[in-house]
């Protein structure tokens, strides 16, 4: 402003011009008054705003320490332990999370060693039972083939035995050969006892075509009917299977 007095007084002109220039100069100072006018006012509301953005701040602050306040009377904890549970909360959905997964239908990959084994240990498993059930079978066999023989040889040994019946029914039992012979057939009766061989029950009972052999029939009004009078030749059982059947007379 100095300054623009000093040009006006350097100037030293006058009449219209003179008057031009102070117009231009009162001009001037007019519009840098205004320019100070606004830049006092704009500083004023600003200082404003600030105040009123700290004394919100200063009040949020004191609203929030109440509610912090307030949480930690209601659930009577402090910040530590409300971290600490926050933080197993947390373990436990994830927890959750992995039993839902686990749980759920999703096959998971097998390691190859794994598979291999599995795959061994069931090949195992069956050539175990097929060599157990060869064992059961071969041992049926076996049972079969040995009762199969034995009954070959005690089928030939029947008419031995027969033939001591027949002689020592008619012997004179206080002959001492007869007397040796006797116990040579209960030796040997004897020992197809202990094998298993058992007679076949004839005279007397009813007549079994699975058993019996009927070659003679008689009228008999005494006994019923299909009942055996008589035993014309004895049979014989090998563990339960018929190895010859008796001989025997039915009555009508």
């Amino acid at each position: 402003m100095a300054d623009m007095k000093k040009r006006a007084e350097d100037l030293g002109t006058t009449g219209s011009e003179a008057c031009e220039e102070k117009a231009m100069i009162k001009e001037d100072m007019k519009e840098e008054n205004r320019k100070k006018d606004e830049h006092t006012e704009e500083t004023s509301c600003a200082s404003e705003k600030t105040e009123n953005t700290e004394a919100a701040a200063d009040t949020a602050d004191v609203e929030g320490q109440k509610d912090t306040e307030s949480v930690q009377n209601k659930t009577g904890k402090s910040g530590s332990e409300g971290k600490r549970d926050a933080a197993e909360e947390s373990a436990a959905e994830e927890n959750k999370e992995d039993v839902k997964a686990s749980g759920s239908g999703k096959k998971v990959k097998k390691d190859k060693k794994d598979e291999k084994i599995e795959e061994l240990t069931d090949r195992l498993q069956r050539q175990m039972a097929e060599f157990d059930n060869f064992r059961k079978r071969t041992d049926r066999e076996k049972s079969e083939m040995f009762d199969m023989g034995a009954r070959d040889v005690i089928e030939k040994i029947l008419p031995v035995v027969d033939n001591f019946e027949r002689g020592l029914a008619g012997a004179d039992e206080a002959d001492p050969f007869v007397q040796g012979m006797n116990k040579i057939y209960k030796q040997m009766t004897k020992i197809l006892t202990d094998m298993g061989v058992e007679t076949i029950e004839a005279e007397g009972a009813e007549f079994d075509p699975n058993l019996h052999n009927a070659v003679m029939h008689e009228d008999n009004p005494d006994v019923g009917e299909n009942i055996i009078t008589q035993e014309l030749q004895k049979g014989y059982k090998y563990k339960d299977v018929v190895v010859r059947h008796s001989m025997v007379k039915v009555a009508n």
